[in-house]
């Protein structure tokens, strides 16, 4: 049992925010043992909070563990199932376009261009912001400006 409690800890340090079930599908066992391992963690786990305003805007990239879910902690993420398919494909990741905290589309680049596909129609602050977070990216190997393209 100790073994398992390790590796839930371990898990969660990782993923973070999760259910038992989805502890147990990723570990292997049975969705009883998840519970378990997570009710005899109660006591150990605290609440834990980023310390400041969530940001205007960030642009995770492909397989970043915020999004690197399995099962129904996607749903959690995203309810809308023609959006989970759009971010979560069965060729490579693009990349999670956040504005607020909240997942809003994807993105991907392809030299000094960053294509974000978004959504929704984004309020001109948040599309600022989005921009902003393109351009601040460290690309060691572009030299010039990154150009960010729309996309519906």
């Amino acid at each position: 049992m100790e073994a398992r409690l390790e590796l839930a800890r371990r898990y969660l340090h990782v993923f973070g925010t999760a259910t038992p079930e989805a502890f147990a599908e990723w570990a292997g066992i049975g969705p009883a043992q998840g519970r378990a391992a997570f009710d005899a963690l109660g006591a150990t786990l605290s609440p834990v909070g980023t310390g400041g305003p969530t940001a205007a805007a960030r642009l995770l990239p492909s397989g970043d563990t915020y999004y690197l879910l399995q099962g129904a902690d996607r749903e959690l993420l995203l309810p809308d199932a023609d959006r989970r398919r759009a971010l979560w494909t069965s060729r490579v990741w693009s990349g999670a376009g956040l504005a607020r905290g909240e997942v809003v589309g994807t993105w991907r680049r392809a030299g000094a261009v960053v294509t974000v596909q978004s959504w929704r129609r984004l309020p001109r602050g948040h599309r600022a912001a989005v921009e902003a977070e393109a351009e601040s990216l460290p690309l060691p190997d572009l030299a010039g400006q990154i150009h960010t393209r729309w996309e519906r």
